[in-house]
């Protein structure tokens, strides 16, 4: 990691979707889609998959906060993934598409649970916030063909469908932060 940089850990449901999201914004410098949150060491993704290992899909995000601070992170993340559906993004289903803030250290922790409040009071969302915020332990990136998934495969339907309106969305509400 770069001197001045820290980390953040996100899980919105399909990496590639979070991965393709965060890779576009300013102050990003390092991006990598894995597993955390589980209790096996170095699962694959067929593993993750059954829903048994206990992992997310998540994204591990090098960031410069001079750059983009981590609620501006905070505030892409809730806007582009669907924070009240426990265990599930759309037709992906099972604890491994959950929403999870993963926090490094005690502020993260305490502005996600800031940020999540904030949400919930103003009734951004017509369902309560299911999001998860537990403590980052250990991230196993996902295998090679899972990285750049998006950029690899733009005409592949899931990204067709799934991606490129979050991608739109996020060129519409956060043009500011974009690269």
């Amino acid at each position: 990691m770069a001197n001045n940089s820290q980390l953040a850990t996100f899980a919105g449901g399909c990496f590639w979707c979070t991965e393709a999201i965060f890779k576009n914004l300013k102050g990003v410098i390092a991006l990598t889609p894995g597993y955390t949150g589980g209790i096996m060491p170095h699962p694959t993704y067929e593993q993750v998959s059954t829903g048994t290992t206990g992992h997310a899909e998540a994204v591990q995000i090098v960031f410069d906060p001079a750059t983009i601070t981590y609620e501006a992170l905070l505030n892409v993340f809730f806007a582009t993934h669907d924070p009240t559906t426990p265990d599930r993004q759309g037709n992906d289903i099972g604890p491994q598409y959950r929403s999870v803030i993963f926090y490094h250290d005690d502020t993260q922790r305490l502005t996600a649970e800031t940020y999540i409040k904030k949400l919930s009071d103003g009734k951004t969302f017509s369902q309560p916030i299911v999001t998860q915020i537990k403590p980052f332990n250990e991230f196993f990136p996902a295998e090679e063909y899972h990285r750049d998934y998006m950029t690899k495969n733009p005409n592949q339907p899931y990204c067709q469908i799934t991606i490129n309106p979050k991608i739109s969305k996020l060129k519409e509400k956060f043009i500011s932060l974009l690269k």
